[in-house]
């Protein structure tokens, strides 16, 4: 389950968007926080009756700030807003970036790459772009370490074992970052580097979207500050970005022992993903919530 959209549940209500999430800790879970909290309703109305903003707002501040599994993880930035701009949020426990630090994002780099391939086509995609977006390609052998900042994308991609096809994983999921990557280059991306990939980012999700790449990666090289992704997300919630209105499309089973058109998941829930999104829908413990949590902890 997401951590932060529990959290926000805590306030006995449905909740807006998850905003930004940069979550700054060394081998924590991110998820879980908040599973067992019981924030109090501090709202006087019956039970049945939603409580108002600010009491959620107070509700949610409680459990970040008090509730055992999110110290566990302290310290780290958390964030909730909806289309408008941020609702609540902090920082819990110590020195951590705030939300105007930008920093390395690793895997959340998939969404905004799913973003960015529906603006550049116009939102019709070819079976190719589902393909690579749903992560089915059979380029499953990449190493999300193996490839330094003054490479090209194609150098990247040729990089060790990066331009690997194993037939045998072709038309199942694989997670990993060798999809996007060949798919990038089969886009005539090749020759683009770190400055060059930053650009047509730009280009396509809008100059405010204040992003650098770190690395040439599509699936994992982005760094941007929580208040950069928030916006992104804001333009998501708002439908600016084509990919707002599609979130979950063609979600993909993920989880092996679910379903026979998946290879491997880091994730041990029966989710499905979608164009550069998870989709937390296990049937048990998911809450439905579109994410894309990153290597280095930062979670949308």
């Amino acid at each position: 389950m997401s951590m932060l959209k529990k959290l926000w549940d805590d306030s006995h209500a449905g909740w807006p968007i998850l905003a930004a999430a940069a979550l700054l800790f060394a081998g924590g879970i991110i998820s879980g926080c908040a599973e067992d909290s019981g924030a109090p309703n501090q709202s006087s109305e019956p039970a049945t009756s939603p409580p108002t903003l600010a009491v959620r707002i107070q509700a949610a501040q409680s459990t970040s700030q008090a509730e055992a599994l999110c110290t566990a993880i302290s310290p780290f930035y958390w964030e909730i807003g909806d289309g408008n701009g941020m609702l609540v949020g902090g920082t819990i426990g110590g020195s951590t970036p705030d939300a105007d630090t930008a920093l390395p994002v690793a895997s959340a780099t998939k969404m905004l790459f799913g973003a960015y391939l529906l603006e550049r086509t116009g939102g019709t995609l070819t079976a190719a772009d589902i393909k690579a977006l749903t992560l089915k390609t059979g380029y499953t052998s990449f190493n999300p370490l193996s490839c330094g900042g003054s490479l090209t994308v194609l150098g990247c991609f040729n990089t060790g074992t990066n331009s690997v096809y194993t037939a045998a994983n072709d038309g199942l999921f694989f997670y990993g970052g060798g999809h996007f990557q060949k798919h990038a280059v089969d886009l005539g991306m090749g020759s683009l580097d770190t400055i060059a990939l930053e650009a047509e980012f730009k280009n396509h999700l809008g100059s405010d979207v204040d992003l650098s790449f770190s690395t040439p990666q599509l699936a994992g090289g982005v760094s941007i500050s929580p208040s950069g992704y928030a916006l992104f997300l804001r333009k998501l919630v708002n439908r600016t970005l084509r990919l707002g209105a599609r979130l979950g499309e063609g979600a993909a089973c993920t989880l092996p022992a679910a379903c026979t058109t998946a290879v491997s998941s880091p994730v041990p829930e029966a989710w499905h993903y979608a164009y550069g999104h998870w989709v937390e829908d296990d049937p048990t413990t998911g809450d439905g919530a579109f994410s894309s949590p990153g290597l280095f902890g930062f979670y949308p």
